[in-house]
């Protein structure tokens, strides 16, 4: 299997099926991040475009500098999602989500889940921008490493902003889940 590099240089050279292989391999954990990111299912399918069409303008191998391709395609992706809500206000909407992998669990177990779920949204809406961005790149799957290049912050800033951000969430989730 060839990396996501790798993928990237074919499809500069015009291997439009290396550009197939990418847009399947980040269409679910990149689409997941701008989805939570705009919070509109067409604004983040926009940006989802918007990303690839700046990743095949780059110059070929631009993410060398930037710790890889991942981290690239995500600071990419982030930089459009900022720019596009910055041309918007904040929007209401409910936040959609990509759909769930596991398997299915009992209408119980749902019922707690989307309870859970529902509160620990909430505490991310109250989050200051900083925190919540870390929250929504580390749930698009990215690691600790990933997540600080894409925000250009030194690998122990954004530790810190992730132990604030786990100890304001459980703050305000724990004690709602234990009542």
């Amino acid at each position: 299997m060839d990396t996501d590099e790798i993928l990237y240089l074919r499809l500069k050279r015009g291997e439009m099926a290396a550009f197939d292989v990418l847009y399947a391999r980040y269409k679910k954990p990149l689409f997941g991040f701008l989805l939570r990111s705009t919070k509109s299912h067409a604004d983040a399918e926009d940006a989802f475009h918007e990303t690839f069409l700046k990743a095949f303008r780059a110059p070929e191998a631009v993410f060398a500098h930037e710790g890889g391709f991942r981290p690239w395609i995500f600071r990419i992706a982030r930089n459009v999602a900022l720019n596009r809500a910055r041309g918007k206000r904040r929007s209401e909407e409910n936040l959609a989500r990509a759909p769930d992998p596991q398997p299915v669990p009992t209408p119980d177990e749902q019922l707690a889940n989307a309870q859970i779920r529902r509160a620990l949204d909430r505490a991310v809406e109250r989050l200051p921008w900083a925190l919540a961005e870390v929250y929504h790149l580390r749930a698009a799957g990215l690691t600790q490493d990933e997540v600080a290049r894409v925000l250009e912050v030194p690998l122990g800033t954004l530790k810190s902003r992730v132990r604030l951000m786990v100890e304001r969430l459980r703050e305000e989730v724990l004690p709602w889940a234990v009542d």
